[in-house]
This record gives structure tokens, C-alpha cells and sequence, in this order.
């Protein structure tokens, strides 16, 4: 947390939320004093110049009051949930809330929780022009509907549209308290895990062929903006960018994205298939699906490792199952295509990926397992420094004579290590590295 964003926000929130309640107030007493002539609404403040996130976000999408009192009253909850509890005056004439007021009790939380009613009292009143142009305010045309700023949640698809409730996205929920953006944690609702790396392109080690090909990504990570919008290719070409990396395990798929990623500051984020592919009908598409709709606007990297589990080739239409299937899989390839940004899909065999999604990469980059050379290299690279070598161990013989990936090297590197503590030494021993390597070649059933 940044805690000067986060102190200009709670400053420009402060005065924010005192001038909303100055409005709810005025409301309440015109509702119920039923005044013919209402007073003028007290004027927002001037955020001219406010260096909050808070601030910048009204200024950039330059909203008017209404917007503003409908954004403070999906925050409001979350800040200052008190400023709400006026509206749980009860209606004595029907011994309950009133309708006008809306608003939803929660599991947990004890305040009101406004609905797209309370928003309506707040900027209509009994005005049903301006009722309607709330109504538009929610729709999907509108900025807050666009970029994911808040929402109405409806219980029921066949109940009245401002009877939803009215939520905040965490992600811009962050945005004006933090300053930072929301970073989702992996749950059911989001089966997706961020990653991350401490290394650095150096230590990426890949044939010269397979790192031109990482670099042409790279290429457009950093230019893609410039091409589509100053060079109008946005045009002439689908947004976002579609990468298929394959080969064996351990070779560098997962490091490259997330070094893909550290790079240019994006995070990345692994869709963990196993929460997502599900046998019953619907709810894989309903998995992904919430994934693409929280990565929406968001400068992610989409990494789906083992795609062929989700990606792979379409059956026979023998069954109204494989028939549903194969429109399931259309559909979450068609999603694919529509993300603005870039997604990888990683899988060990090619030969596993239905060729008809061949035409919707920009590119199909092989990771083979490593060369001597490079294998020399990942050897030297994965020890620490401070150790040394038995007389007898030559790295030099170990890579060329065993054909092992990067993630192998690393697994017999780290049992080779621990080994040498285990005796309280800094000296890696021959026998320890080739116990190592049987370990990893019987992984896969082969004998040294």
C-alpha cells in the first residue's frame, strides 16, 4: 500500500462523503417534510488539482453529480457505512421499510446495503425522466458498466432492474481507499493463482531460435498499443495477442510468462484448470468465463497452464454431450479471441491442441528440452555460488552425457544441496548428483 495515495484518497473522501450526506440529509427532510419547493442541492467539491486516485478517476471520466452520489453510495459501505443507517426508518403506516428507500440486508454485515432504488431516491426522487436516465446509467453502455467500476446485482432475472443490489468492483474499490489495484486471491469464484519470479531473462535459458520467437512477444507487448491505436491497425486487426508454447515439462514455458510479465509490470495470472474444467454441463464456460470478465480492462497475463485439458481436440459429435461440448469450447475460444490482452495457452505435446485453434495464434513457439550447451549452462547457473565441486564431479560430462530439462537440473540441484548441509559441508558430490538425476529419470521410467 502506497500510504500518501492512500491519504489523499481518505482526504478527498472525507469531504466526498460529508457532502453526500449534506445531500441525503436534504433528501429526508424534503421526503418527509413534503416542502413545495426544495432546496438547492449543496454544490460537490472541487477536485481540481486533488492528487488522489479518487480524484483522478472522477476527473478522467468527468462526472456529473448524479454519477458521483451513485458512486458514493456503492462505497459508502465500505467507508462509512453509518452515513447509510438513516434509511432504515420504518414505514408505520405498512409496519416496514420503505420501498422508496430500497436497499438488501446482508449475511454478515449489519449496515444497508443499497440497492439501484436507494440511487434512484437519492438523484430522481419522483422524477421519472431522470428515474430513466439512472436506469441508463447502469446499462452496459455506460463508463461504470464498461471499465467495472460498480454494478447492480439482481437476485432475480425476472424482478425490476433497481431492485439489484448496488456493488462496487474490489478492483476500483482499491483504487479509491489503496490506490493501488486489486490483486484477486484464488478462490471458487476465481480459479486463477498470480505468479511471479525473482529471476531475470538471464537466466532464461533457450535455444537462439526459440528466444527469437519469445522476442517477437515481447515486441508487442511493448509496441502493440502504438501499432493499433497511432498506426490504426485497431482496424484492420483483433486486439490482444495469442501465444501457444509448447514442449516438455520443465523447459522454460512457465518462467517465459512470467518474465514476460515482470518485464513490462503485468501481472500474471495461472488459470488453475483443475477449478475450471468441470463434467457438468455449462459450468466450465461459467468458470472461464468469470476469469475474462474480472481480467476485462486489467493489464494481465492470462497463462493457461496444460491447456490441451481444456483446449484439446473436439470429439465426434456421437451424443448431445460432445455436441454441447464442442459449442463450449467454441465459445470460450471465441472469448480468447476477444481479450485485448495477451493470453498464452502452454501444453507439453502440440499434437494434444485442436489444429482449428492453430489460426487464432499469433504465434507457436517450441521449447525443446535444453543441448548440451544449454544444458551446461542451466548446470552452472543452478548452483549457488559459494559451493564447491568433488575432484571427480565435472559438469561439463553431466551435461553432455544426461539429457535433462531445466526444471530436472533444478530438482537434482536442490537434493545435491540439501545433501552437502546434511553433512554440514559446502561441497557437492558426485554420487549426490547422479542419486539426483535417478530420481528424476525415474520420474519418467528411465534407468541411468
Amino acid at each position: 500500500m502506497d500510504i500518501q495515495l492512500a491519504e489523499a484518497n481518505a482526504a478527498a473522501l472525507g469531504r466526498e462523503t460529508e457532502w453526500f450526506r449534506q445531500i441525503l440529509d436534504l433528501r429526508m427532510k424534503s421526503y418527509f417534510e413534503q416542502q413545495g419547493i426544495a432546496a438547492p442541492d449543496p454544490v460537490a467539491p472541487d477536485l481540481t488539482g486533488d492528487p488522489s486516485v479518487y480524484a483522478q478517476i472522477i476527473r478522467h471520466y468527468n462526472m456529473n453529480t448524479a454519477e458521483r452520489l451513485v458512486l458514493q453510495l456503492a462505497i459508502l459501505p465500505h467507508i462509512r457505512p453509518q452515513l447509510l443507517d438513516l434509511f432504515y426508518i420504518k414505514n408505520s403506516t405498512y409496519d416496514r421499510g420503505f420501498t422508496e428507500f430500497g436497499g438488501i440486508k446482508g449475511q454478515q454485515h449489519g449496515g444497508f446495503l443499497p440497492t439501484g432504488e436507494t440511487a434512484a431516491f437519492l438523484t430522481a426522487c419522483n422524477n421519472l425522466t431522470l428515474r430513466f436516465q439512472l436506469m441508463q446509467m447502469f446499462g452496459p453502455d455506460h463508463f461504470f458498466a464498461k471499465h467495472q467500476i460498480l454494478k447492480l446485482v439482481t437476485a432475480h432475472a425476472d424482478e425490476p432492474l433497481l431492485s439489484g443490489a448496488l456493488q462496487m468492483t474490489p478492483e476500483y474499490l482499491s483504487y479509491f481507499t489503496l490506490g493501488t489495484a486489486h490483486k484477486p486471491d484464488h478462490n471458487p469464484n476465481f480459479p486463477a493463482k498470480r505468479i511471479e519470479t525473482g529471476l531475470g531473462w538471464e537466466d532464461l535459458v533457450l535455444d537462439t531460435h526459440t528466444m527469437s520467437e519469445v522476442e517477437e512477444i515481447r515486441t508487442w507487448v511493448e509496441h502493440g498499443n502504438t501499432l493499433m491505436k497511432e498506426w490504426g491497425m485497431e482496424r484492420k486487426i483483433k486486439a490482444g495477442y495469442r501465444g501457444l508454447f509448447y514442449g516438455p515439462p520443465g523447459t522454460g514455458k512457465s518462467l517465459t510468462a512470467c518474465l514476460l510479465g515482470k518485464t513490462f509490470q503485468m501481472d500474471v495470472y495461472r488459470i488453475d484448470l483443475s477449478m475450471v474444467v468441470s463434467k457438468y454441463i455449462g459450468e466450465t464456460e461459467k468458470n472461464l468465463a468469470g476469469v475474462f470478465d474480472q481480467a476485462a480492462n486489467k493489464n494481465w497475463i492470462l497463462f493457461f497452464d496444460e491447456a490441451d485439458a481444456l483446449f484439446g481436440k473436439r470429439t465426434n459429435t456421437s451424443s448431445s454431450n460432445d455436441r454441447y461440448a464442442n459449442q463450449e469450447v467454441a465459445y470460450l475460444l471465441q472469448r480468447i479471441e476477444d481479450f485485448p490482452g495477451l493470453v498464452i495457452l502452454a501444453t507439453n505435446l502440440k499434437a494434444n491442441i485442436d489444429e482449428a485453434f492453430g489460426r487464432r495464434f499469433q504465434s507457436m513457439i517450441y521449447f525443446p528440452v535444453p543441448g548440451p550447451e544449454q544444458r551446461l549452462r542451466l548446470w552452472q547457473q543452478a548452483f549457488p555460488a559459494n559451493v564447491d565441486y568433488e575432484e571427480k564431479l565435472s559438469l561439463e560430462d553431466i551435461a553432455k552425457k544426461y539429457e535433462m530439462s531445466g526444471g530436472s537440473i533444478i530438482n537434482v540441484t536442490r537434493y545435491s544441496c540439501l545433501a552437502a548441509l546434511k553433512r554440514n559441508s559446502e561441497t557437492i558430490l558426485l554420487k549426490d548428483v547422479m542419486t539426483g538425476i535417478r530420481k528424476e529419470f525415474g520420474k519418467e521410467g528411465k534407468t541411468v
